[in-house]
């Protein structure tokens, strides 16, 4: 598989799209690129299993959830790194997240420094790269 290489892209899908334009701007200024979409159908058409990069992702969406947006990027062999990003508490959905292969999961609103120091790790770990800040 020839994978672009660019640790610094994150990709935000959550139908609310004030938590795109939030999360959105507290990536950049921690210099990532970021694109956003609010349906899973517009990310899966727009962003190549070849483009590299963190996905962050709400769990309920309509037509296509989180959990199938996860199980649909795992199936396909795109081992880009995938981060949950929810409302649902903490408690009880990260062991599941966890287990369906995310990254991780934060609950809304998210801490900005913890959540750029996993996207990092999570990059690091899939890619061998870090995204400098």
């Amino acid at each position: 598989m020839n994978i672009r290489l660019n640790s610094k892209s994150i990709y935000i899908v959550d139908d609310d799209e004030s938590v795109c334009r939030a999360l959105k701007t507290l990536l950049m200024t921690y210099g990532f690129e970021v694109k956003t979409f609010n349906s899973a159908k517009s990310f899966f058409d727009t962003v190549s299993n070849n483009d590299s990069g963190c996905l962050l992702l709400d769990i309920y969406m309509p037509e296509m959830d989180g959990w199938s947006v996860l199980k649909k990027i795992i199936d396909s062999g795109s081992k880009r790194p995938v981060i949950f990003i929810s409302a649902e508490n903490r408690d009880i959905v990260e062991d599941r997240a966890l287990k369906a292969g995310a990254k991780g999961f934060f609950q809304k609103p998210v801490n900005g420094q913890m959540l750029v120091d996993l996207i990092n790790t999570a990059s690091e770990d899939t890619y061998g790269l870090i995204a400098q800040n």
